[in-house]
């Protein structure tokens, strides 16, 4: 059997929120123990430059991650190479289970899983992804100033990213798998009305092309889907819209969900439907999934872990 670890606050998760609660958490000398998970630094560690972290006006996302945890470390928090496969939230003090076969016990519990990007599964696309291909306009737009971009989705998503990449590219094609969107109607209409953006009906992405020294995207190949007829399109970057998946399987049963798998929590607060759980980052917010943004969020569960703690102190 393995060893059971009891801790103050338990944070599972190792992106900009899950490192800014142990921040927080650790100066409130509450000897936080953070859980990495199986991708420690989260959807920025599959970045590369980031511009709109204050205080840098450029650092490398996988940089960033390291740097961000070294200063939890350094504030005090334990940090764990470990994979929570099962968590039990009926009773306090909540029971997370290891991969590592090490149970983890806490009074309180800051949950900061992130969510990750749906991608189409191409290998082209994964080739490239960080080098030109992209699931984030408001992240990386600002690189594709005066050039040509492609969009891939049909959705609300889909739509507002091209209209934001029309603030940079000289061109935005939007490749679509039908032949009407699913966004909202006024979203449609603004598109529409965009002398910057073209529409491919009826098309999915078929292969992403670029080059490898040095590596970037220099077009699309799109594939009609009835009659298999190929599209090439020359792009600089292919943004992939077609929606995120929240991590919260581990507690879908458990906590009160919003649509789309999104962990509910009190409006203006990271409080879950169970006293003592909170919620951070992009497992709760699908608007917003910036990393500064997270990271506040990270700040507040801390302080609201921090305050409930106290309250139920023994």
């Amino acid at each position: 059997m393995g060893e059971t670890r009891h801790s103050k606050v338990l944070i599972i998760g190792s992106g900009p929120a899950g490192y800014t609660a142990a921040v927080y958490a650790a100066r409130a000398m509450l000897q936080p123990v953070l859980v990495q998970g199986i991708q420690p630094g989260g959807q920025l560690t599959i970045t590369t430059e980031v511009e709109n972290w204050p205080g840098d006006s450029m650092v490398m996302g996988p940089d960033l991650m390291v740097r961000m945890e070294e200063h939890a470390r350094a504030m005090g928090t334990e940090i764990v190479s470990d994979h929570v496969m099962a968590l039990d939230l009926a009773q306090r003090p909540f029971r997370a289970s290891g991969d590592s076969g090490t149970t983890y016990t806490a009074d309180a519990l800051i949950l900061a899983t992130g969510a990750q990007a749906r991608w189409l599964g191409l290998p082209s696309e994964t080739a490239f992804q960080g080098f030109g291909v992209s699931a984030c306009a408001t992240c990386d737009g600002f690189f594709y100033r005066g050039r040509e971009v492609v969009v891939v989705g049909g959705g609300n998503t889909a739509v507002e990213e091209a209209l934001f990449l029309t603030n940079f590219a000289t061109k935005v094609t939007l490749i679509h798998r039908r032949d009407s969107l699913r966004a909202e109607k006024i979203m449609q209409e603004r598109l529409f009305a965009n002398p910057k953006i073209e529409v491919l009906w009826n098309h999915v992405l078929d292969q992403v092309v670029g080059e490898d020294d040095p590596k970037g995207v220099t077009g699309v190949k799109a594939r009609h889907v009835e009659t298999g007829a190929i599209t090439e399109i020359p792009c600089a970057g292919v943004f992939i819209a077609i929606g995120h998946d929240p991590a919260s399987a581990l507690v879908k049963d458990q906590l009160k969900m919003r649509e789309g798998g999104y962990v509910w929590v009190e409006p203006g607060t990271t409080r879950t439907s169970v006293p003592g759980v909170f919620a951070a980052g992009d497992l709760t917010d699908d608007h917003y999934r910036q990393a500064v943004t997270s990271a506040g969020m990270g700040c507040m569960a801390a302080l609201d872990a921090e305050k409930f703690v106290a309250e139920h102190a023994a």
